[in-house]
């Protein structure tokens, strides 16, 4: 990876951008500023985000403003912001072709279950949605831990891949990255 002085691009893309890819978002933006600007979008966004994202991502101390659910048809255009990292937080985003990425960014599959299909008490949803936030802030953290400037493309590759196996991972996490 090319060592840059500008903080790198990462978007997390999901189907809904509603749930995962918004916590996702939610947690670079604070634990990855000034490294790192973070953003978020669904092949399908649902065009709302789930109260229950918002509401864990603020019970974590994580702000919540500016968040909303896009396609990722923003993000592909000439006026949008190169990505320099692309992960898709979701199984079937992760199976659907994306699109071409200008400045081929590094991509990578996190999967994770989806919270937001958790039926149940609220006690029970609260928690699916904690546990989602968990297992991305620890995949985030490893990220935002990786001696970038020491990393070849093919090591820092195959640490985006590893991150994305680490606990929590969804049965797709085999799948191909976007």
């Amino acid at each position: 990876m090319t060592m840059t002085t500008r903080p790198f691009n990462v978007l997390f893309l999901c189907t809904g951008n509603s749930a995962r890819s918004i916590l996702a978002e939610g947690i670079l933006r604070k634990d990855g500023a000034g490294r790192f600007i973070a953003f978020s979008a669904g092949s399908t966004p649902k065009g709302t985000i789930n109260p229950l994202a918002v509401d864990t991502l603020a019970s974590f101390g994580y702000p919540t403003d500016g968040l909303r659910s896009k396609s990722w048809e923003e993000f592909d255009g000439p006026e949008a912001p190169v990505m320099d990292f692309v992960f898709t937080v979701c199984d079937s985003a992760a199976g659907e072709s994306c699109p071409i990425w200008p400045g081929h960014p590094m991509t990578a599959h996190w999967g994770i279950e989806d919270p937001s299909d958790v039926d149940g008490s609220d006690v029970e949803r609260r928690s699916a949605f904690n546990r989602a936030f968990r297992f991305l802030r620890n995949r985030i953290t490893a990220f935002a831990a990786l001696p970038f400037e020491r990393l070849d493309a093919t090591s820092l590759r195959t640490s985006l891949q590893d991150i994305g196996r680490a606990e929590g991972a969804s049965s797709g996490a085999a799948v191909k990255a976007p």
